[in-house]
């Protein structure tokens, strides 16, 4: 009888070590998902790789399938940074002496996403973006849409809060630490508060009971998924002629991943800090003054409330 391979052990001690780093169960079953497909590129012992084996790997997410034919430039980007982040930890352990992605991202996959326009996502203006929050009859779906918009959070980062991630005496989330986020505390303001309140009134008649998640599905009570999210925004935003689903330009497509970016342009409209506003979207820190800049949490969270728009909710 086989045991477990050598690249499956691997695998099962990477994800060990992202547990206790705090990254969320979709961050790590992403990455169990693009590391599965490497294994299979490779068909050898992970601590060999080099580079031939990535571009490999790069030539078959090049030919994988997707939503519109080919694989996204961006999904294979996504495929790619898990590669990375795993190649990392087995170079913090000493299992390899240097990862070789890095080097490999650099010549092979940064010049092409140079190359690449990204589509110009759509940007509603606060009236439009309060007609649509204003028109949504249900506390949870208001409460889900009020905390994308007024905090910027990614679908992946709103699944993973917990009700008790909520401060409703501060005003702030504390969000899960992933690979994407450098701050793991976001603000909401009054009328973000209201439209918890009232979700946080009927919680407990939808939600099982011992349920951690702080928003679930109305039939079934568990944690709610980044599915259901995309489903309801798209569902109330058709209703309110905000999104196309039958057109794939995504200038008339209203996504959730458009509230971060209605989030990040309104806030640097109402005049906010270039580094308070990647303070509040959580943005890795690049360099060294990054790092070594302190911003005091008072005055962050005193401009986002002078700064963040207000929806009449």
């Amino acid at each position: 009888m086989g045991g477990m391979s050598i690249n499956d052990k691997l695998l099962k001690e990477f994800v060990k070590d992202v547990e206790i780093r705090g990254w969320t169960e979709p961050t790590i079953q992403s990455c169990h998902v693009s590391l599965g497909i490497f294994f299979d590129c490779i068909d050898k012992d992970c601590r060999e790789a080099d580079l031939d084996d990535l571009k490999v790997f790069l030539r078959v997410m090049q030919k994988r399938p997707g939503r519109n034919g080919k694989l996204s430039l961006e999904s294979i980007r996504k495929h790619v940074n898990n590669l990375a982040s795993f190649y990392e930890y087995l170079e913090f352990e000493d299992i390899i002496v240097k990862s070789p992605v890095p080097k490999f991202r650099r010549r092979y996959l940064n010049p092409l996403l140079k190359k690449y326009k990204s589509p110009t996502r759509q940007l509603i203006s606060i009236e439009d973006m309060a007609r649509l929050i204003n028109s949504v009859l249900d506390p949870q779906e208001k409460a889900i849409m009020c905390v994308l918009a007024k905090t910027g959070v990614r679908v992946s980062e709103l699944t993973a809060m917990d009700f008790r991630d909520v401060d409703m005496t501060n005003y702030s989330i504390k969000l899960k630490q992933t690979g994407k986020r450098s701050v793991q505390n976001v603000y909401f303001d009054n009328e973000c508060a209201k439209c918890l309140r009232r979700w946080f009134g009927i919680r407990e008649d939808i939600a099982v009971k011992g349920e951690k998640a702080l928003f679930v599905t109305p039939n079934r009570g568990t944690r709610t998924t980044k599915e259901a999210v995309n489903y309801m925004v798209k569902k109330h935003s058709k209703r309110a002629g905000l999104h196309d689903d039958d057109n794939l330009d995504l200038s008339v497509r209203l996504t959730p991943h458009c509230f971060r970016h209605w989030f990040t342009t309104h806030l640097r409209r109402a005049g906010m800090p270039r580094e308070y506003i990647k303070e509040l979207r959580g943005d890795i820190r690049g360099d060294t003054m990054d790092i070594y800049d302190h911003i005091d949490e008072s005055e962050l969270k005193k401009s986002y409330l002078e700064c963040v728009p207000q929806l009449g909710l």
